[in-house]
């Protein structure tokens, strides 16, 4: 195993554990709104506090970005540790039983390392660049579909970004007319480890931030899929504008999705 690897594991394992446990005692979580439709509870903080403490035993010299506390820049920033301490933090706050802990080591700009873990399940999934992506030591691949009849996608729904509503709506309906049925369940890095477990075919969503897909991004490349933005290129670094799955879903969601798109989503 890679030692980074090894690292991240044991580092989400433990914000994971942390996480399960307060799921049970609902009454010590205290949550506050951080942005428009947007929360942090005080078990993200605590999370993302016990994985950067494991990390910084390993790696003391290596830069941190973490939803909550921002980048924390080392003496090393070619190497980032990119962090999302409960992605899915409606959903726990909720109770409904599904988020994940999410980690990536990106190195000189490129992602290396990542790990996404549902506690709920005790659901691993891990991948190394050019080795594969495996779910509880188990290989992945993702679904081989040839086209979107039939599929199932998933997709989140843009509620921190509500101007890009009619867009969105518009690229739902374009695609419900081919594919069977859609998936929304509040776990961005869940919905990309899905795809790349074949669970679900493909996945599309806007506005995402890194921590949200850092982990999920390699899940899917090392499981045989593509990550694109909505015109096929390489910009949702920057825009969080994300499509995912094997090469000839992408395809059909792109072709699918040209005409809806309101400027501000080619970019």
């Amino acid at each position: 195993m890679h030692p980074m690897l090894n690292i991240a594991v044991r580092a989400a394992r433990k914000g994971g554990n942390l996480i399960a446990k307060n799921y049970e005692t609902p009454d010590a979580v205290e949550a506050s709104p951080k942005g428009t439709n947007d929360f942090v509870t005080n078990v993200d903080r605590d999370s993302e506090r016990l994985i950067i403490e494991m990390i910084r035993k390993s790696y003391p010299q290596h830069t941190i970005i973490g939803e909550e506390c921002g980048e924390v820049v080392g003496e090393d920033d070619t190497v980032q540790w990119i962090i999302d301490p409960l992605d899915g933090t409606t959903n726990f706050v909720k109770r409904l039983p599904h988020f994940a802990v999410s980690i990536a080591v990106r190195i000189k700009g490129r992602t290396e390392v990542a790990v996404v873990y549902d506690p709920m399940r005790n659901e691993l999934f891990t991948a190394t660049r050019g080795q594969g992506a495996q779910l509880n030591g188990y290989r992945l691949r993702s679904d081989n579909a040839r086209d979107l009849e039939g599929t199932i996608l998933a997709t989140g729904f843009p509620f921190k970004q509500k101007q890009h509503a009619t867009p969105y709506i518009n690229m739902v309906s374009a695609l419900f007319t081919t594919c069977a049925d859609f998936r929304r369940t509040g776990s961005a890095a869940l919905d990309l480890a899905y795809v790349a477990a074949g669970r679900v075919d493909g996945f599309f969503e806007i506005g995402l931030k890194p921590w949200d897909f850092a982990g999920g991004e390699l899940l899917v490349r090392e499981a045989g899929g593509i990550v694109t933005d909505f015109v096929g290129g390489h910009n949702y670094l920057a825009s969080g504008n994300l499509v995912a799955g094997n090469p000839r879903v992408v395809k059909s969601i792109l072709a699918a999705i040209r005409e809806q798109l309101s400027e501000a989503l080619k970019r």
